[in-house]
């Protein structure tokens, strides 16, 4: 029997996600829950229900796993203890700083509920914090590196979508290769923000606007580009949609380390990703997900859990036969 998958949200990440379902002969996708009106929301599986998030509660012993594919600023701390409660849970939540807060909030309301939550599933944080902490048990006299891009920061081009006469904009942000190399060498070196990345941007600008002054405000916005090297081209619209549309994004994981008595050799450890599309690639990790959420909960578990927490055959459908004939 399939494992049935209900979505929250049918954004980017949830077309995603319908997409994966569709690689994954165990799953199949039972309904999408959405805000909109459903009339006005088409999904691509045609055997898919799609309902009012009013009437998730209905749903309650129809889904085994519900994947909720809103935003981490507001729409997931709300959403993803209210629904642990109801149903076996995945979230992509990944406000770093804002994670322990988050655990805590699902563990509670899934064990109230007796179910499994998933929270920060996708590559940062998911499969980078897991190559992270692999790196760290082995290597324990090192240093890590986390480089992003090059690719879309989907955060990043929002804020400066909410600039006064910026029509629509997006940024890529991309490592600087001396810093890269710098890491790969083995040296430890000490890296800053500044040395490590630097952000370009492609702005639209509204008729009239004082691109000068927009320019300004963009380098020097704190949190987002002040500590970065930042350069702002201004393009047409129709120059943004031919050769920005996409969503790229992708990532290197390093770490450098030492062994032996006397600490003399040095090893790096390296992990990349280099992705067409950010959302369907999150969206694969998280399908993987759903399915070890699915199994702890047959195996009579609740709670809060994170990629650290799961042992990854888990994640296969394979069966452990099969997973040691062939990967191990």
């Amino acid at each position: 029997m399939s494992i049935r998958i209900g979505i929250i949200g049918y954004g980017n990440l949830g077309r995603g996600v319908e997409c994966a379902i569709k690689q994954n002969d165990d799953l199949e996708l039972a309904a999408v829950f959405t805000r909109r009106n459903p009339e006005t929301v088409t999904v691509l599986t045609q055997s898919a229900s799609v309902c009012n998030i009013a009437d998730i509660e209905a749903w309650k012993d129809k889904i085994d796993v519900m994947i909720l594919c809103g935003g981490s600023a507001t729409d997931l701390p709300e959403q993803t203890p209210v629904y642990a409660k109801l149903f076996n849970v995945v979230d992509s939540f990944d406000t770093h700083a804002r994670i322990p807060e988050h655990f805590a909030n699902v563990d509670a309301a899934a064990k109230e509920g007796g179910n499994v939550g998933i929270i920060s599933v996708g590559w940062d944080p998911g499969m980078f914090s897991l190559n992270r902490m692999y790196a760290n048990a082995i290597l324990p006299e090192g240093k890590d590196y986390t480089f992003w891009g090059k690719g879309v920061s989907q955060g990043h081009s929002d804020a400066i979508r909410r600039i006064e006469g910026v029509k629509d904009a997006k940024q890529y942000t991309i490592p600087v290769e001396a810093a890269l190399e710098a890491a790969r060498s083995g040296e430890n070196p000490e890296l800053t923000t500044r040395q490590k990345h630097t952000r370009e941007c492609f702005v639209v600008l509204e008729e009239g606007a004082d691109a000068a002054k927009v320019e300004h405000e963009i380098v020097t916005m704190p949190n987002y580009f002040a500590d970065y090297d930042t350069t702002v081209h201004f393009i047409s619209e129709e120059e943004l949609k031919k050769n920005h549309s996409g969503i790229p994004h992708g990532g290197f994981v390093l770490r450098s380390g030492v062994t032996g008595w006397d600490k003399e050799n040095k090893h790096v450890i390296e992990y990349s990703l280099k992705l067409d599309s950010n959302p369907e690639f999150t969206a694969s990790v998280i399908v993987a997900y759903a399915r070890a959420a699915y199994r702890l909960s047959k195996e009579g578990q609740s709670g809060c859990k994170t990629v650290f927490d799961i042992a990854p055959a888990y994640l296969s459908a394979k069966s452990g036969e099969e997973l040691r004939a062939s990967l191990l």
